[in-house]
């Protein structure tokens, strides 16, 4: 992740979860660097990284998703600062930011929940998500919704808030996060596709949500009441297992997708493979980087 007005430094997080190759960690690089800088100081042991966002108008901040809260840096990595945790034993795995206010911060957790700071991540309340039903969710008994993977708001319209919850489908706001339903319809439910690992909204296409999954990728046109599937290459027979998606910072009709050949149906021996994909329309097309 770098920052969207001073492009010169490069973050890189690693989750490094279990027996996962390579542990955690965080690591960031400048422009002329030859080598990546371990920027730990202040994390917990072992950082867990799974989230990461740059303060858009002061890219000496930085907020950091972990295995014990979010954290935040004010000198680019340099030093980090543990930020006021809801509750104890609960893992961050989203970071989004106001667009129009960049104090104002959202934070999906596991347990599955959404937070929401207004001071820049020093106080924290949790938003009604509770009450939100998955009535397809069957994956696990009793029926669970695990975390909240990604989150997204329309820039266009920052009352309209996304949540993609791994497992469970699509969580939906129109009124900035006090009210929220489950946006569970069209091919990504009939695909048995309920994991769900991001969620993007460009501002070069107001209304237009993107969500990827463990087969593949789908879009809606009307604010995630109806979908359709979004063509990419096929990292394995009947699919791609779809890793991250975003928009680039200084170009919203520009969508960066990592995806692979592990999960859903790939055959065996082809989890490690993996690309890279461009897109230049708003998600219309995409192209191998």
């Amino acid at each position: 992740m770098t920052s969207a007005n001073h492009r010169t430094h490069v973050y890189i997080g690693l989750a490094g979860e279990g027996d996962n190759i390579g542990g955690g960690g965080l690591y960031r690089r400048a422009d002329g660097d030859e080598e990546w800088q371990s920027i730990t100081n202040g994390l917990p042991a072992n950082p867990q990284i799974r989230s990461l966002k740059v303060h858009p108008e002061d890219p000496s901040v930085v907020y950091a998703g972990t295995q014990q809260g979010v954290y935040r840096s004010d000198d680019r990595g340099d030093h980090w600062e543990a930020l006021e945790q809801p509750r104890q034993g609960m893992d961050v795995w989203s970071l989004a930011m106001h667009p129009q206010d960049p104090k104002t911060i959202y934070a999906g957790y596991e347990p599955c929940g959404v937070y929401r700071s207004q001071d820049s991540g020093e106080t924290w309340s949790k938003m009604n998500t509770d009450r939100v039903v998955f009535p397809h969710l069957t994956t696990y008994m009793p029926p669970l919704a695990k975390r909240v993977i990604g989150l997204a708001l329309d820039p266009s319209n920052p009352s309209d808030m996304y949540g993609a919850i791994e497992v469970g489908g699509l969580l939906g706001s129109r009124d900035g996060g006090e009210s929220w339903e489950s946006l569970i319809d069209g091919p990504y439910l009939r695909n048995n596709t309920l994991d769900l690992h991001g969620v993007a909204v460009s501002a070069a296409a107001a209304g237009t949500v993107h969500i990827i999954t463990q087969v593949a990728m789908f879009r809606s046109r009307d604010r995630g009441h109806h979908w359709e599937h979004v063509q990419v290459d096929e990292m394995f027979p009947g699919g791609s297992y779809c890793r991250g998606l975003l928009v680039a910072p200084d170009d919203p009709k520009t969508m960066y997708l990592a995806a692979g050949a592990g999960g859903g149906g790939a055959p065996q021996g082809t989890q490690e493979a993996g690309a890279l994909f461009r897109s230049r329309d708003v998600g219309e097309t995409w192209e191998r980087v």
